[in-house]
């Protein structure tokens, strides 16, 4: 028997599935943003939240089978809900985190465990509906191709265009708007077998007034949050596909955050950047290609022009955004002196993994300034791996210069990084300086070559000279040296053993 043609009813229903899934991949990847953004280890937050919401999922599609009658009404009505919980996601979540921290986790999870299982109930609902005019061979192919289509556009468009254009709580609410339009659809669909439908008409309105105030007051309602979080007034913020740029001002200056963790602070970021880049660089003695991974802030670059003997400084940072900001505002370009305008200076937004694999050029210092291993995406750039290709890069009688967390709270962590590095052959020499917004800090020069004390630095330096600059090379009792494991792609032990130093103080 020929199958029935499609009603026009049963083509708006397929339309809406493929919104269905839209919106739901965009409340999982929305949560397991937030999850890393907040909380650290992008993967592990990531394997979560998408582990929580597929296992609630398949317990919604198991309660469906319970709804029997007046299904085009439980769709409308579930359909209000994952509008309602959905859209409301982030700007929940970003306010629990700012008002109750401890919190956070409980509500992250509950939030995922409702709103799977919410959409868990949409698709058997509508294959149910949809089943009383089509075959279930064609049913089941036609629903499932809408479902992967809507999964596919929101998976593209999540992190390329919705989040660096709209943020993450405007991306959610537009979402529940979306929601809130199906049901809508259904409303009118099905007006003449809803048996309340000026109770159903009330309840599509208030969602959409409810979504309309959240939308329009998406702003505030981030500025509210983050205000709290960050305690001084945030004077510019940022979302790209790769991390929320925060930068705040306060008694202390300006501060920098990336996924609200401090980069530095405009009262002491010159100790930091120049115990970053003046050890290796004045130890060189004429160092002319130099090559800055991270730092796309622009402050190890001010300070690396401050050697005549510089030709060219490739600065490698992943994230354009920050690059662009560090740029072009003008409060920014104060605090860098301007740096990334100097015509000695090329940019590359790319991944330094990917760039070291890629480039054949050679360098006389690199400067790695990367975030502290938070998580595996970054962990991978302290690994064994990393510093062979590092090791390739570096002229025979260059110096590497790595960031390298606490020595004094993460300890472990700390001569992990050390080890790593001379697990490639390089000679590793460590060292740290005290940046009053971080504590104790730790560095290590990595080369072909040992490391000898230089004879003369750039004239202005804030912090170092050379009668103090022997010091920050004497390591006290309780931050000397520890047994440590080499830090390989395989194993990732170093992300590991930091999030558990750094967690024993609830950093």
């Amino acid at each position: 028997m020929p199958a029935a043609a499609p009603r026009p009813i049963d083509i708006a229903l397929l339309a809406s599935v493929f919104v269905i899934a839209a919106c739901g991949l965009l409340y999982e990847l929305a949560a397991g943003a937030l999850a890393s953004y907040l909380l650290g280890d992008s993967i592990l937050q990531f394997s979560t939240v998408i582990g929580t919401y597929l296992f609630a999922m398949g317990v919604g599609s198991w309660l469906s089978r319970y709804f029997e009658r007046q299904l085009p009404a439980h769709f409308l009505r579930i359909e209000l809900l994952v509008a309602l919980v959905g859209g409301a996601l982030p700007a929940i979540l970003f306010m629990a985190n700012a008002y109750v921290p401890g919190a956070f986790r409980v509500l992250l999870y509950g939030m995922v465990l409702l709103v799977g299982t919410l959409v868990g109930l949409e698709i058997p609902l509508v294959m149910r509906i949809l089943k009383r005019n089509t075959r279930l061979q064609d049913l089941v192919s036609q629903v499932l191709t809408f479902d992967y289509l809507g999964a596919l556009a929101v998976s593209l468009a999540f992190p390329l265009l919705l989040v660096p254009q709209l943020g993450l709580v405007r991306t959610g609410l537009l979402f529940g708007f979306m929601n809130a339009f199906v049901a809508l659809w259904a409303l009118w669909l099905f007006r003449r077998e809803l048996r309340r439908f000026g109770a159903h008409a009330l309840a599509c309105a208030f969602v959409l007034a409810a979504l309309l105030a959240g939308l329009l007051g998406a702003e505030h309602i981030t500025r509210f949050a983050e205000d709290k979080f960050y305690q001084d007034r945030i004077v510019l913020s940022s979302s790209s596909p790769y991390q929320r740029i925060v930068v705040t001002q306060g008694r202390a200056g300006l501060r920098l955050y990336l996924n609200g963790n401090l980069q530095f602070a405009e009262r002491d970021e010159y100790r930091y950047h120049e115990a970053l880049v003046h050890p290796a660089m004045a130890a060189h003695g004429a160092p002319k290609r130099v090559a800055v991974l991270g730092g796309g802030d622009g402050m190890a670059v001010r300070e690396i022009l401050k050697y005549p003997s510089v030709e060219s400084i490739t600065l490698v940072e992943l994230d354009p955004a920050m690059t662009r900001l560090f740029g072009g505002n003008p409060t920014l370009r104060r605090l860098n002196g301007d740096a990334l305008a100097s015509p000695k200076l090329s940019i590359v937004n790319q991944d330094a993994f990917q760039w070291l694999q890629g480039t054949e050029d050679m360098f006389d210092v690199i400067v790695v300034d990367f975030p502290d291993p938070t998580n595996f995406a970054i962990g991978k750039l302290y690994t064994n791996s990393f510093y062979a290709l590092l090791d390739r890069r570096l002229a025979a009688s260059g110096y590497a210069v790595i960031q390298t967390t606490s020595p004094l709270v993460a300890r472990k962590s700390f001569w992990t990084v050390v080890t790593t590095i001379e697990s490639v052959g390089l000679a590793a020499t460590p060292y740290h300086a005290h940046v009053p917004s971080f504590g104790e800090w730790g560095f290590i020069i990595a080369g072909h070559r040992p490391w000898r004390l230089p004879t003369a630095l750039p004239a202005g330096l804030r912090f170092l000279d050379l009668q103090s600059l022997p010091l920050l090379f004497d390591f006290p009792l309780d931050m000397a040296r520890v047994p440590a494991e080499v830090n390989r792609l395989s194993n990732q032990v170093l992300v590991h053993a930091y999030e558990q130093e750094w967690g024993q103080v609830g950093h």
